[in-house]
């Protein structure tokens, strides 16, 4: 779907076939993303580079549908994204990860996703010129048109996939190490390495005897890198993640201090302080080149079960000035989930079960039990939300995926009572529940 044809509701629209209820967060990042199509197409310069994004602030239990939200627009605009938790990384000067890593990941997200096109848009090309490669280490340098054809035609045909060619390929192991750069962070991720220094004419090709099956993938990936060269991959990927770019930041209450929790505050200020240039805009040294950050999209998450927003730094509170607060999920919200969503997990193991050749089959009474057990559980021992739909479905299901195999086809209806027996065997007094579901 063309950018411009994604308006808020034609992305609300969307979201609700993966995600059930929570308009409100559905609504914020519809919007969010609008304006940036809107932003890029202010053709006052000055104006379009002063506009920032407005950066979102999810707050809601485990498992109600923050991530999916943030995954689903990443997918549904074909942007580059990437999940972090907040709780991995360090304040620069300690050991570990710092928050810059964030942009270095993205643009290597960007760059698959660019050669990901390439490759859909060029594969032809490639095959084509995989296959010339092959038929000349076949037939050498000037076959006949007749031989070269006849060959042609055994090769499409998967006649000659047993036999051994000799083959020149690039190696995708690196021959020299990245070098380390005091001072700079990230380095040690390869900023700069003896390749780059050198330029792009030393190769690392090696002749190799494959079978013909085998090389094809080999060779065509080698054309397709070839392709993306000549069309500004890297380029394009920067210019991508600077324009379009979103970060979801997960768990971000973990490093906001509060009053319970008094031990590593300063580490986790550290860390505020560190995310606070990154959301605000700055610039990030990467192997690619430097990526400007201004124009990210920024979600942040967290259940703020020990902590507040207020907790965090008010520098970072004010970098994410639109505040969504998502409900936790309840018995009603479990049966659309499991009746109503495209990727629904009834769906998901019909199909899994599919390949057995078993008509795997959900009353409507089983989906309701099925619902009304996850609420009890969530309620009962810790509320993880839909997540704990993944839980039941394998208990449910575990003495038909051990016993399934190919045979002759048949019926499996997941009723009521097959449901009960399933998990009520499994649910124990309140305090050993914790231990079971």
């Amino acid at each position: 779907m063309d950018d411009h044809n994604l308006t808020p509701s034609v992305i609300k629209e969307e979201l609700d076939r993966y995600v059930v209820g929570q308009d409100e967060a559905k609504k914020a990042v519809a919007i969010a993303l609008r304006n940036r199509w809107r932003r890029l197409n202010i053709k006052d310069e000055n104006l379009r580079d002063d506009i920032i994004p407005k950066n979102i602030l999810m707050i809601g239990p485990t498992g109600c549908g923050k991530t999916e939200i943030a995954r689903k627009l990443a997918k549904l605009t074909q942007s580059p994204f990437i999940k972090v938790e907040a709780t991995k990384f360090t304040e620069i000067g300690y050991v570990g990860r710092d928050v810059e890593q964030i942009i270095r990941d993205l643009i290597e997200v960007a760059i698959n996703l660019e050669k990901k096109k390439i490759r859909e848009r060029f594969i032809d090309e490639a095959k084509q010129n995989a296959e010339e490669t092959v038929l000349k280490a076949l037939l050498g340098d000037n076959p006949s048109e007749e031989t070269k054809e006849k060959f042609r035609a055994m090769l499409r045909d998967n006649q000659l996939n047993d036999k051994e060619v000799e083959i020149a390929i690039d190696q995708k192991s690196n021959p020299f190490q990245s070098l380390d750069i005091p001072g700079m962070p990230g380095a040690q991720m390869g900023m700069i390495n003896m390749n780059d220094i050198f330029g792009k004419g030393l190769k690392n090709k090696k002749k190799t005897k494959l079978k013909i099956g085998e090389a094809y993938e080999p060779l065509i990936q080698e054309e397709i890198e070839k392709i993306a060269e000549k069309q500004n991959v890297v380029q394009n990927a920067v210019k991508s993640v600077q324009e379009s770019g979103i970060v979801f930041i997960d768990e971000i209450d973990k490093i906001a201090p509060n009053s319970e929790r008094r031990g590593g505050d300063v580490s986790r200020e550290g860390v505020q302080r560190d995310l606070l240039p990154l959301i605000e805009g700055t610039v990030v040294t990467t192997k690619y080149g430097t990526i400007e950050t201004n124009h990210i999209l920024f979600i942040a998450s967290g259940a703020f079960h020990q902590s507040k927003p207020s907790d965090l730094l008010p520098e970072l509170q004010g970098r994410l000035p639109v505040r969504v607060r998502l409900n936790a999920l309840k018995k009603e919200d479990f049966v659309r989930i499991l009746k109503e969503t495209d990727n629904s997990l009834t769906k998901q193991y019909n199909s899994l079960f599919e390949t057995e050749n078993i008509d795997l089959q959900f009353e409507d009474e089983a989906i309701e039990e099925i619902a009304n057990l996850t609420e009890q559980i969530n309620n009962e021992v810790e509320n993880i939300g839909a997540r704990r739909l993944q839980t039941m479905f394998e208990k449910i299901l575990e003495k038909l995926s051990f016993e399934a195999n190919l045979s002759e086809r048949r019926t499996e209806v997941v009723n009521k009572q097959w449901v009960r027996d399933a998990i009520q065997s499994e649910i124990k007094p309140t305090d050993e529940k914790k231990f079971i579901l």
